[in-house]
């Protein structure tokens, strides 16, 4: 029974754990945790950080209401998740650095599709390109945090885990 409720309970404590690093640092613009995190959770604990994600993206839909953002959110937030999981085998501090980056740099291009849904082509590129400043800096940004911070928090996230599994299911 205990092993069912962790299975339950961990993807919305670590969706909480993302809004709360959003939160946070939410007075620096498009310096964010929840892409690094979400490749944690992915290459620490494979799928089950798509539910963490989702339960991001619900706790960030009952913070701001409804609206197209939301719906990107959906993929977006999917992405780094899966990225950790397919890349779990991966380690390299640079690597890790190179992937979080990377997402934050195109975080723009891949709201792009939501934007092209809404208003077309013109709404699609231009919001591309107008946010391109902040998403150097969101990249720049992913960059330096995973290079620091990955292997700690996934080792710690693999402890925990390990620590689970060895205590019957009860931790």
């Amino acid at each position: 029974m205990a092993r069912r409720a962790w299975r339950i309970v961990l993807p919305g404590v670590l969706g909480g754990v993302l809004s709360a690093a959003k939160l946070a640092l939410a007075w620096l613009p498009n310096v964010e945790l929840v892409s690094l995190l979400l490749l944690v959770y992915g290459a620490a604990l494979g799928r089950r950080a798509l539910l963490a994600a989702w339960s991001f993206c619900l706790v960030e839909l009952v913070l701001w209401g409804p609206g197209l953002w939301w719906l990107a959110y959906l993929y977006l937030w999917s992405i780094p998740a899966v990225l950790g999981w397919l890349l779990r085998d991966m380690e390299s501090p640079w690597g890790w650095g190179a992937v979080c980056g990377l997402f934050g740099l195109s975080f723009g291009a891949l709201c792009a599709p939501a934007w092209l849904l809404a208003g077309g082509w013109e709404a699609a590129l231009g919001g591309w390109l107008a946010g391109l400043p902040f998403d150097l800096v969101h990249g720049a940004g992913n960059f330096v945090l995973a290079l620091a911070l990955f292997r700690p928090l996934r080792t710690a996230l693999e402890r925990l885990e390990a620590r689970r599994r060895g205590s019957g299911g009860a931790g």
